[in-house]
């Protein structure tokens, strides 16, 4: 099959952009975001299945603020407005906006009206929604149904079934707002009439023909690291190419307890993927010895894994004609990157800059329009380990930069055990999920005074980094049961030699990182 028509997403600058974007493939409707600056031209050229506008931080009559290109109406596409691009919507098409001093921010009643319309229909009359405005529609433009209203807001939705368009004045993609996702599927099935084909099915089928396409007779290779992105992307082009796809496993001797094993073992068995194993754990321990600036680590193993990629790529390269390289690039890279515009810069699992010049590869990326939760899904379907398919995000120089001070292998051996417990009493919680990571750090330079036993101990203290959230730009510390923490931090002091205390970073994103290096 080939690509749906794509939902286009209008970003008028909105922190939730790219929260719309996936509410509309939860809903298996396929979307891309697009600039606000993009002709409309431009935008119809793409034969959308519908346009939605986003919200944004602009007034719709500040100077310079933008607007909405009256051509988009006439083209008979359906379109939805939310917030301000509501606002412009309604202005665009000679509805009236204003600035009463009535503004609504946060969790805000709204009253549905009689006229309930379709998006509204059989829900509650009252509703909380989540507002953000300074600016209100007054007046709708002509052809429009009022179908509800706040206390700052006379017009806070409206409908045109006629000509299958609507908006709201608050931000049904929240979880905040009560049926939120219910009004924008309406939207996407009801008024614009989509059908919901974009299902972890189709898009395998989709992506399988077009790898088949583009790889034709030739060899392909991939680093596998053992995150989810790069194992469903090779895992997708190995359903695709089969023997013809070759992947390597740098072990540099910095991953978390049973990971190397996991790519060795179950990934291999899952997948019946040729693999090749590089045990270059004693060249990156060489490499880092002495090392504490986190940056020159961070280079090192940058360079370290360069250089072990290359060798192994020109092993693979001598028994067969490989011409491209598989990337796990997801579609978040690629709206944070402009586009994806010219030319692709080769990002290892490690995160560094990229490959040498001389390591020539297509690039081959499978995963390029999904969304995490959509490749997770993927590696289900695939039949992935669910192991693999759940880990959380982890860094590309692994533990290396959770131990704060030089890395060797005793300081590894006593981080391994201690990301361990963790792992496991959150995973006994039954609390994976309601973290995206959980970084464990070992403060090797630091020693506190403890009791252990009878006697005074002069140990190491170990931090607890459980942070939540949607895509790593701003997190919160996940507010993990005290006996959960306790657990884990008895298990530590106990379990773990030389480490005599716990504690827990309570700090958000911004001001911190989530990781400490």
């Amino acid at each position: 099959m080939s690509t749906p028509r794509p939902v286009l997403v209008v970003d008028f600058g909105a922190q939730y952009a790219q929260l719309i974007a996936r509410r509309v493939r939860e809903a298996k409707v396929y979307s891309e975001i697009v600039p606000h600056t993009m002709p409309v031209a431009e935008m119809l050229a793409k034969n959308p299945a519908a346009i939605i506008l986003s919200g944004g931080p602009s007034s719709v009559y500040a100077p310079g603020a933008p607007q909405v290109d009256a051509g988009m109406f006439t083209a008979g596409v359906p379109v939805f407005g939310i917030c301000y691009g509501f606002q412009a919507m309604a202005q665009a098409l000679g509805g009236t906006v204003a600035h009463t001093g009535n503004r609504e921010y946060g969790g805000t009643p709204l009253a549905a009206r009689p006229e309930a319309g379709v998006l509204l229909k059989g829900l509650p009359a009252d509703l909380p929604v989540w507002m953000s405005h300074g600016d209100c529609v007054t007046e709708a433009p002509a052809g429009f149904t009022v179908t509800a209203e706040s206390a700052g807001a006379p017009v806070a939705a409206f409908e045109d079934l006629a000509g299958r368009r609507a908006g709201v004045q608050f931000h049904p993609e929240v979880g905040h707002t009560a049926h939120g996702q219910e009004m924008l599927t309406r939207f996407l099935y009801e008024i614009a009439g989509i059908e919901p084909t974009w299902t972890p099915e189709n898009i395998i089928d989709e992506q399988v023909a077009r790898i088949r396409e583009q790889v034709g007779e030739k060899e392909v290779i991939c680093a596998l690291s053992g995150g989810v992105d790069s194992a469903v992307a090779a895992a997708l082009v190995h359903k695709a190419v089969g023997d013809q796809l070759t992947c390597v496993f740098v072990d540099h001797g910095l991953l978390r307890a049973g990971e190397a094993e996991q790519v060795e073992k179950d990934y291999v068995a899952a997948t019946g993927i040729k693999l090749k194993v590089v045990d270059a754990r004693d060249r990156f321990l060489g490499a880092l010895a002495g090392v504490t600036d986190p940056e020159q680590k961070r280079k090192i193993i940058g360079r370290e894994f360069i250089r072990v990629f290359e060798a192994a790529a020109r092993e693979v390269a001598a028994h067969g004609d490989v011409e491209f390289l598989v990337q796990g690039t997801l579609y978040p890279d690629v709206v944070e990157s402009g586009g994806g515009t010219g030319t692709a810069n080769i990002k290892s699992h490690h995160n560094v800059g990229g490959l040498p010049e001389d390591l020539k590869f297509a690039l081959v990326e499978p995963l390029r329009a999904l969304f995490k939760d959509e490749v997770r899904a993927l590696g289900l379907q695939l039949g992935l380990p669910e192991a693999m398919v759940w880990r959380h995000p982890f860094p590309g120089p692994g533990l290396a930069i959770r131990i704060i001070g030089a890395v060797d292998e005793e300081r590894l051996a006593l981080l391994r055990k201690a990301d361990l417990i963790a792992r496991q009493e959150l995973t006994a919680a039954g609390l994976d999920r309601d973290v995206w990571q959980f970084p464990v750090v070992l403060l090797a330079d630091v020693r506190s005074v403890g009791v252990q036993g009878d006697g005074r101990s002069y140990g190491h203290p170990v931090v607890l980094r459980p942070v939540s959230s949607e895509d790593a730009m701003t997190a919160d510390w996940s507010r993990l049961p005290y006996d959960v923490i306790a657990k884990i931090s008895t298990r530590i002091t106990n379990e773990v030699a030389e480490v005599n205390r716990v504690v827990l970073d309570v700090t958000s994103k911004p001001p911190g990182t989530i990781e400490w290096e």
